[in-house]
């Protein structure tokens, strides 16, 4: 009796961590970003709301410093982040003017298996244009929404989109259950300069600055720099623009590293990204030209020897 007292233990033991194991499985890490800054309670009260759906959820903050209501910046910083992070991740975005406005709330779902809950405002532009999409949906707030906060129309981030987040990171809803099947056309793209060559020249898009540095980052990739045969040593023409008005033209030995040039000296690089930037060896690029970042902002690079200019 009393071995058989200890195998039905065993048994059940057994079975309960193999039911904890399987629904630990099912959780997969919580990302915030927002532009809510961290002086007040904002997002500590998303936070609440996501540990109040599943106390065992991993939450991390991408950043909450996005610039008041810059949805492209935002929308940068996931194409520079989220694939660093494993399949399954979920990311809450909260950059959101039109909170409480006819603007969708979605989950998107990208082609490399990660999920983005948010207002479909432009925010998923550069993240569904490199993963692709492979389903996106439209949040049903009659199931996915904070109880008791029906008459709230401008906490999106709380009522909603963390609330829906952690429902889905947890496992306690599957993406199927997010809300109806929406036309991935219909997500909002921003317009901007596609990184290309023309000829002897490149072209390309200033999408954000390096803040801690002033370095102007762009997206034009190393793989054109590499068609065009620029190597360390050769100097560049550049000019950039604010929509169709020059700001700069100057010229730029191409280099490997900051050291390679005086300080205080412009060096164009390619960046931990590897897309072309320009520096100014411990000192600020973007500070000294009045050069500033978004869709509106793009370059034009080419070899100094292939321009008459």
């Amino acid at each position: 009796m009393k071995i058989l007292r200890i195998v039905i233990l065993a048994i059940a033991f057994i079975s309960a961590s193999a039911s904890t194991a399987c629904f630990a499985q099912t959780r997969t890490p919580l990302v915030l970003m927002t532009d809510f800054g961290q002086a007040d309670g904002a997002v500590a009260a998303m936070r609440g709301v996501a540990f109040g759906v599943d106390p065992q959820l991993s939450i991390s903050d991408l950043t909450h410093q996005i610039p008041t209501f810059d949805i492209w910046i935002a929308a940068y910083r996931l194409y520079q982040t989220v694939n660093y992070w494993p399949q399954g991740t979920v990311f809450v975005t909260v950059i959101d003017p039109g909170v409480g406005t006819v603007r969708k709330s979605v989950v998107l779902k990208t082609k490399n298996g990660r999920f983005f809950v948010g207002p479909n405002n432009g925010l998923y532009t550069l993240i569904a244009e490199r993963d692709g999409i492979a389903e996106m949906r439209e949040i049903d707030e009659k199931i996915n929404r904070l109880p008791g906060s029906e008459d709230s129309y401008t906490f999106h981030g709380r009522d909603v989109y963390a609330y829906t987040g952690a429902r889905l990171a947890s496992g306690a809803i599957s993406f199927e259950q997010v809300g109806p099947v929406l036309d991935p056309a219909s997500l909002i793209k921003i317009s901007y300069q596609k990184a290309d060559r023309s000829g002897n020249s490149l072209r390309g898009n200033i999408p954000v600055l390096d803040v801690n540095f002033g370095n102007v980052w762009t997206n034009i990739p190393k793989s054109l720099i590499d068609e065009l045969n620029i190597k360390a040593g050769d100097m560049l023409n550049v000019r950039i623009y604010n929509k169709d008005k020059k700001t700069l033209s100057i010229s730029v030995p191409f280099a490997n590293s900051f050291g390679e040039v005086s300080v205080g000296k412009p060096i164009a690089y390619i960046n931990s990204l590897l897309n072309f930037s320009l520096a100014l060896n411990q000192g600020d690029f973007a500070r000294k030209y009045h050069i500033q970042s978004g869709a509106d902002w793009h370059i034009e690079i080419e070899k100094a020897s292939a321009t008459s200019k």
